[in-house]
This record gives C-alpha cells, structure tokens and sequence, in this order.
C-alpha cells in the first residue's frame, strides 16, 4: 500500500487480496554511472544476497570497485556467510538510518510509481511487474541519478 490524494475523512478505493506470495527484489543503484544490478528471487536469505553480490559484480566497470551499502536486513548479517566478488566491498551502515542508504529512495519510487495498489493474479505477475519497473528504472539513468545521489557521499579524485 502506498499514500494517495484523497478528501479528507472520506475512504478511497483500492485494491485488496488476501493471498500471500512474495517475489523480492534485490536491487542495487551507482549514481555516478545511472545503472543498476537486480535480480527478483523467490526467497530474501543469504544465498539471493550471494546471487545479488555475483550480479552486482558482473554490472561494475571492468577495473572499477563497486562499495555496497547495506542495512541490518538479516541476510546481511550472516555471521561470515556472504562470498564477496573480488570487485565488491560491503559497507554497513549504523543501526536506524535508512537516510544513509539510498537505494531506500529507490524503493520507495518503485512502490509509489509501480509497484503499489495491484493486485496480480499469480506469481509470474509479480515477478513481470517487479522486472518491468525495475527496468522502467534503468531505462532512465537521470532519474537513478537524482534519487540516488547524496552530494555528501561524493568522491573527489
């Protein structure tokens, strides 16, 4: 669910389904270069965030380093778990502040913009719908660039 324009004190209609199936979109962003890395697995553990780190390493520039921040999301903290590419690092971010990360805009966009008030008739559906917004994403590197970038993380060379 997501927030909608609405008179105040009255009950917008959106849709609603009882049924439970989850996909999960793992998703990382370089808003330096506009691109991203995803993948939309069934189950969020450590072997989709292994699956993840591969992808992302596959995405990098060849000779560049990708820095990947991450948040206290379990499979993150897997007690030596996660198998790091050559060409990834991990940097963990404090306790408490999604402000820090911003692939968290990024959802957020995702879920208002595409994501949000569906209902999908089978699981396919929703691994079609999360693979189309994220490449709807990536077809706009301008759009990766604003949401992503923090001017405090920039790196003068």
């Amino acid at each position: 669910m997501t927030r909608i324009w609405a008179e105040r004190g009255s009950r917008p209609r959106a849709p609603r389904d009882q049924r439970y199936n989850w996909a999960y979109l793992f998703g990382a962003v370089c808003p330096a270069r506009g691109a991203g890395a995803a993948l939309v697995l069934p189950h969020a553990n450590t072997d989709a965030m292994n699956l993840h780190l591969v992808e992302i390493s596959r995405r990098v520039t060849p000779g560049a380093h990708a820095v990947v921040t991450l948040d206290g999301a379990g499979w993150h903290q897997t007690g030596g778990r996660l198998r790091l590419p050559e060409n990834v690092s991990l940097l963990k971010l404090p306790p408490y502040s999604p402000e820090l990360n911003p692939t968290e805009n990024i959802w957020q966009f995702l879920r208002q913009n595409k994501l949000s008030n569906r209902v999908f008739n089978s699981y396919d559906d929703i691994v079609d719908a999360c693979c189309n917004a994220w490449n709807d994403l990536t077809k706009t590197p301008d759009r990766i660039r604003s949401i992503a970038t923090r001017s405090w993380a920039s790196v003068s060379v």
